[in-house]
């Protein structure tokens, strides 16, 4: 589903990841752990292919990220959600509104986006908020809205940058088995955080990063393969 094959990206002199592998396979949950700086936000980027790898080669949902034409990315997204730490909804528009924006940009019939999105915010507890704009919510219900915008495209891929960076520690919990709960339909979960709290609560696969290297590749507390110090 997602594989990363000796994959390096340089910014000028800057090394941001250095000689990277891995692979996830379909359906699975897996957290992308390290300090700031160790190339999280990087991966995360580049599976969109917001940047392309300096070497290497990134597949993602059976097609080879860095050899889309640029002017097809936006179709290929199409397969992928993405939950941000700052959230990047729309101020302007309700929370129903923002939600339904991916299925119109898709021309999804308006009977279909509507009951896809009713559905999506009874699962992730908005309901009651559908019509409120993003400033009259709370933090979590900020993340929620912007989870719930990022899986009503139902995605093959679901990836997360720090989505609980700005949240309480009861309120990240809720979210990770929001998202747990998702990745429990089919959907395959990438969730880059640097939360050890977070790890260790959820027995779930861990790659670590640390300067740019997969430092450690580890499932439900054990290592299954370990690679640089």
């Amino acid at each position: 589903m997602i594989l990363f094959e000796k994959v390096t990206k340089k910014f000028g002199e800057i090394l941001a990841l250095d000689d990277i592998s891995f692979q996830i396979e379909k359906g699975e949950f897996v957290f992308l752990t390290g300090p700031s700086g160790a190339g999280k936000t990087t991966a995360i980027k580049l599976i969109l292919g917001e940047y392309l790898p300096t070497f290497g080669e990134i597949e993602v949902a059976g097609e080879k990220v860095n050899k889309i034409p640029r002017r097809k990315l936006y179709q290929w997204r199409r397969k992928v959600g993405v939950v941000f730490q700052d959230y990047k909804l729309f101020f302007d528009r309700t929370v129903e509104e923002n939600i339904i924006l991916p299925l119109q940009i898709q021309k999804i019939p308006s009977s279909e986006a509507k009951t896809r999105v009713e559905k999506i915010l009874k699962l992730v507890g908005l309901t009651q908020r559908a019509n409120l704009f993003p400033a009259q919510l709370a933090g979590g219900e900020l993340q929620r809205a912007t989870l719930a915008r990022a899986i009503v495209i139902k995605p093959e891929v679901l990836l997360a940058d720090e989505p609980t960076g700005n949240l309480d520690p009861t309120t990240s919990h809720e979210m990770v088995k929001l998202f747990k709960e998702i990745n429990e339909s089919g959907t395959t979960v990438l969730m880059a955080t640097h939360n050890r709290d977070i790890v260790d609560s959820f027995k779930v696969r861990v790659i670590e990063l640390r300067s740019g290297k997969v430092v450690r590749d580890e499932k439900e507390g054990k290592y299954c393969k370990e690679t640089q110090n």
